[in-house]
């Protein structure tokens, strides 16, 4: 197949491991040699050259995906991919699948389908932790997060610490010494801040960004994780059109941990507390009312604290009733 040369050369121009890239390439060379392609419709080829992409390292990035509409010449172009962006963004309330108050004064935020970059979902992102800034405790949602832009994770992150900037993962690129730094930022306006709980639910469909997000808090003691291994993507990519329907996925860094100098990739985020997905939100919940109700009740807080105190017997005799 003529993409598989294609495939090879890019790969040894851009991906993030020099070295796995030839690797690679010779492994694509050998399959087709076999015959393998030979045959497979378009659909049925991005199967087959993802799952050899995928063979040395299992970077979960490395990938040929095959789409049913023509793609665009310009479709890797830097300015078509933001304006598609801005466009999935809009019919996605900027990736803000719910911000809500839960019984207790808990907030809620859930993120899905991604982190969008903040050129196209900002202002709805900072509306919603502004929404949620007086809250008692917090919970995000990353169970449906199929990744998003390292600088919104920033963002977020820095609604909840301090004034002083924090040091994120950061990315590595091919050359050890071109290391991109991603640093909290000052956030005009209410935050959550770095003093109340934080509780990240997350499911073996969280990735990439979505991961990234929890593994800089988990790691910095921000936030407790609550559900399952995350899939183990930490290898951000770069799209390439090979053909009229096929476009192949690179991943041109790597994360790195200031901390600790690793990632997440190939073994996922691990939560503190293990929970299947779909019991993680009310775990968390539980945790966060216990929170609440520790802060007493005096003044105006006695109304929040019958109103806590309430949503854990509910939370009780539901679990008794399972």
């Amino acid at each position: 197949m003529s993409v598989i040369p294609q495939i090879a050369k890019l790969l040894d121009e851009h991906y993030v491991f020099p070295d796995v890239a030839a690797e690679l390439g010779a492994v694509l060379a050998a399959r087709a040699a076999e015959g393998r392609y030979e045959g497979a419709d378009q659909a049925r080829l991005a199967d087959l050259v993802t799952a050899d992409l995928q063979s040395v390292n299992g970077d979960l990035h490395l990938r040929l995906k095959h789409s049913e509409a023509p793609l665009a010449d310009t479709h890797d172009d830097e300015e078509t991919q933001l304006r598609q962006m801005a466009e999935w963004s809009d019919l996605t309330c900027g990736g803000v699948a719910n911000a809500q108050r839960l019984p207790g004064n808990v907030g809620l935020l859930a993120i899905a389908p991604l982190l969008f970059p903040p050129s196209v979902a900002e202002p709805r992102v900072s509306a919603a932790l502004r929404l949620l800034a007086a809250t008692d405790a917090l919970i995000i949602d990353l169970r449906e997060c199929l990744g998003g832009d390292p600088t919104m994770v920033a963002w977020v992150a820095s609604h909840l610490t301090g004034t002083e900037p924090v040091q994120l993962s950061g990315m590595a690129h091919r050359d050890p010494a071109d290391l991109q730094q991603l640093w909290t930022s000052h956030v005009p306006g209410p935050t959550f801040g770095p003093d109340k709980p934080v509780w990240v639910l997350t499911s073996a469909t969280t990735f990439s960004g979505g991961e990234a997000l929890s593994f800089d808090l988990q790691e910095r003691g921000r936030a407790t994780v609550v559900g399952e291994r995350t899939r183990g993507g930490a290898h951000p990519r770069q799209g390439f059109k090979v053909d009229t329907h096929l476009e192949v996925t690179i991943p041109t860094a790597r994360s790195v941990s200031p901390l600790s100098g690793g990632n997440w990739e190939g073994t996922g985020v691990v939560p503190d507390v293990p929970a299947a997905a779909a019991d993680a939100l009310a775990e968390a919940h539980r945790r966060a009312l216990e929170s609440v109700l520790a802060l007493g009740a005096d003044g105006f807080r006695a109304q929040t604290a019958a109103e806590a105190a309430q949503a854990l017997r509910d939370h009780e005799a539901a679990q008794a009733i399972a």
